[in-house]
């Protein structure tokens, strides 16, 4: 290669792709793009970024999170600068929002706007539907580049977040296949669920145990078993938003032989943490679905191995922390996780201690999130043409400290915390621009774009 200026930037070190690692590589940026990698020796750029001894990865893309549950569309701000700390350069943000859902153009609209204001990384939007009717509107907001839809066979809340009973679900989904997208499922049975929290209830049984006692295996395989039928009978494509179990994968599988469009994904906590942390840690574990068992666990990691899982998310639902303290009642507390700014460490750490390729990082929480939300090739890679998005790590001992989540001091905290983990986010840099230095966001708000879907074309599955 010629080695006349050319570039704006060079970063250098170790290459992570999907499928292989290149020691002693080189990413050259101009403006917003990479326009060349490769190893040995590299071009001349305005600007040298020796990181050599570190691994430069794509920047990460979380399939799944929310930023808005409590706080509003300002919640963003907060979010995607954890993110930037996190290495992630892209976030696909879910719909269930305060004071009001993504449910119409209208309301897709104002968050794009939301979004262009308030964002320090990109972000992809999922949409969803009312609890009935409705429905004209999946059409206008797929016109508007959301990257998915999400539904609920569990409701939260009657407005907010719905269940959408099946009948209902039927007809959605067969609007939502018209649009290329997939539909991805909070699957938990309500019936099931709503009468064991009833009943241990009325026993005045409240304590941690009774969160996953009353949200049981059978309540999710239940309901991934209605949401995969109507998806065969619709053509749409169904994706598991949490699979905490490993057969979910599996009925997957087995609806993809039948001739169906079905997928799964996994969050990063059920690779990692088991039912006894909600002993451990009762209000700050709690999820839904909830922790299993040490099999499930491992039973998910195989899952993965075997190339039946769509990619990882963290699921990251920052509650204010007084609304994660336990006082007596588990079924008070609010149910998610913080897990941006954990992300790209976590996730490294479990694959190294595992023994497992770091190029798995680069596949199930880059490339694979991409694809599924339509916005590959632009991110999710390491390939010329794409967005200039990278995480940068640093292995060595790393001990995660929630105190210095870059989001509001209420939501500083972490399942993770004080965690000893192999590696750091040394930088960030979403469309060639560093974000993260390793100390401080260097992003501000509007600086982050909402990012559309690029095509309709359905994502190709296994």
């Amino acid at each position: 290669m010629a080695r006349e200026m050319r570039f704006d930037h060079l970063i250098r070190g170790d290459l992570v792709l999907p499928d292989r690692v290149l020691p002693d590589g080189w990413v050259a940026i101009s403006g917003e793009t990479i326009a060349a990698l490769g190893t040995g020796e590299p071009p001349v750029a305005a600007a040298i970024h020796d990181h050599r001894g570190r691994l430069v990865l794509p920047g990460l893309v979380d399939g799944h999170m929310h930023t808005s549950s409590h706080t509003g569309w300002e919640g963003i701000a907060g979010a995607t600068r954890s993110a930037a700390a996190g290495g992630i350069t892209t976030i696909c943000d879910m719909p269930y929002d305060t004071p009001r859902s993504v449910m119409d153009a209208e309301t897709l609209s104002a968050k794009i706007e939301a979004v262009n204001r308030h964002a320090h990384i990109d972000v992809s939007l999922y949409a969803t539907v009312r609890k009935s009717g409705g429905l004209d509107q999946v059409a206008r907001m797929a016109a508007l580049g959301c990257s998915a839809f999400k539904l609920s066979t569990f409701e939260v809340d009657a407005v907010r977040f719905p269940r959408i009973d099946h009948a209902e679900m039927r007809e959605a989904f067969a609007e939502i296949a018209r649009t290329g997208r997939m539909a991805a499922i909070h699957n938990e049975d309500q019936e099931i669920v709503a009468r064991l929290i009833a009943e241990a209830r009325a026993r005045g049984e409240t304590g941690p145990e009774q969160h996953a006692a009353t949200r049981p295996p059978v309540a999710e395989r239940l309901a991934n078993l209605a949401v995969f039928e109507l998806g065969l009978a619709s053509g749409c494509h169904v994706h598991l938003a949490h699979s905490s179990l490993a057969i979910g994968f599996d009925q997957a599988a087995a609806t993809r032989a039948a001739g169906g469009r079905a997928s799964a994904e996994t969050c990063l906590h059920y690779l990692c943490m088991t039912d006894d942390a909600l002993l451990a840690r009762p209000g700050i574990a709690k999820c839904n679905p909830p922790f299993r068992s040490e099999a499930e666990v491992e039973g998910s990691w195989q899952a993965l191995l075997a190339g039946r899982v769509a990619y990882i998310s963290t699921d990251h639902a920052p509650w204010p922390l007084a609304r994660k303290r336990f006082t007596g009642d588990i079924f008070a507390v609010g149910a998610g996780l913080t897990g941006l700014q954990s992300f790209a460490p976590l996730l490294y750490t479990l694959l190294a201690r595992r023994g497992l390729s770091v190029t798995l990082m680069a596949l199930y929480a880059a490339e694979r999130p991409a694809r599924f939300h339509g916005i590959f090739p632009k991110k999710g890679g390491l390939l010329p043409g794409a967005d200039a998005d990278l995480c940068i790590l640093a292995p060595g001992s790393f001990r995660f400290d929630a105190a210095r989540i870059e989001d509001r001091e209420e939501h500083r905290w972490s399942l993770w915390d004080g965690w000893e983990m192999d590696a750091r986010v040394a930088e960030t840099w979403c469309r060639g621009r560093r974000v993260w230095d390793g100390e401080r966001v260097l992003a501000s708000p509007g600086d982050g774009r909402f990012q559309p879907r690029l095509s309709d074309a359905p994502v190709a599955l296994p």
